[in-house]
């Protein structure tokens, strides 16, 4: 990596974890003695190509300012309805001083590893173009509604994770495009591909799951005692 090379994150955490049935955003359950989105942004601020951290939340959150996160560089950014409009909010908020590159990360995905993400950052910076973690699907997958229509080949499926990667540039106007018209935009990766452009699917650990429903937490709190367990041997 070039060392005049700079990236910012960008976290969108404007969700209201309606599937979880809270009171409250997802982001905010605790694991052991930090929210789900303390662990997510320690994870991040463990990355040195990091030069900054923006978090998108809801104008109406009152419980980001509450969190422990003395001495990250943290920038809070209003999110939007929709996460293409919380990652877009962001990105205008660097135009000033924009990053070469943008790595985007779930809010809900603590267990995501470092190594991980820094395999994602070397490997697109060495082929200069943006990627996703992804891991390969392991089930066999069947395509239908009520009933099953169809076993649909695994070979060349992947599930997409975060971090996902790319130029600031690049990200920023295939947002703007796909947003104008109107297509569905589920992650980055999704308004890059409407753009024509190229997104390399880099291997990473299929534990990186994403807290979405009650069950979701239960596991990500164990896997997370187990990651500990990894790393203390």
């Amino acid at each position: 990596m070039n060392k005049s090379t700079t990236i910012a994150a960008v976290v969108p955490a404007a969700g209201v974890g309606a599937r979880m049935g809270l009171n409250h955003p997802k982001q905010y359950l605790k694991i052991g003695d930090k929210t789900v989105l303390e662990h997510t942004l320690n994870k991040l601020a463990a990355l040195p190509q990091l030069n900054q951290i923006f978090v998108a939340v809801s104008e109406t959150d009152g419980y980001f300012s509450e969190l422990s996160l003395g001495g990250l560089n943290i920038t809070r950014v209003t999110g939007g309805k929709e996460r293409a409009d919380s990652v877009l909010n962001a990105l205008l908020a660097m135009q000033s001083t924009p990053p070469d590159w943008v790595l985007v990360h779930d809010a809900a995905r603590p267990l995501v590893e470092v190594s991980d993400i820094t395999n994602l950052i070397e490997q697109c910076l060495a082929h200069q173009e943006g990627g996703i973690l992804a891991s390969k699907v392991k089930d066999t997958i069947k395509r239908g509604t009520s009933h099953s229509e169809e076993t649909v080949p695994r070979e060349s499926l992947w599930q997409a994770l975060t971090p996902q990667f790319f130029p600031y540039q690049q990200l920023l106007n295939a947002l703007q495009q796909a947003l104008q018209s109107q297509v569905q935009i589920t992650d980055e990766a999704s308004a890059i591909e409407h753009a024509g452009l190229p997104v390399r699917l880099v291997s990473g650990r299929s534990d990186n799951i994403k807290i979405t429903a009650p069950e979701d937490y239960a596991l990500a709190s164990f896997l997370m005692s187990q990651q500990s367990k990894e790393r203390s041997l």
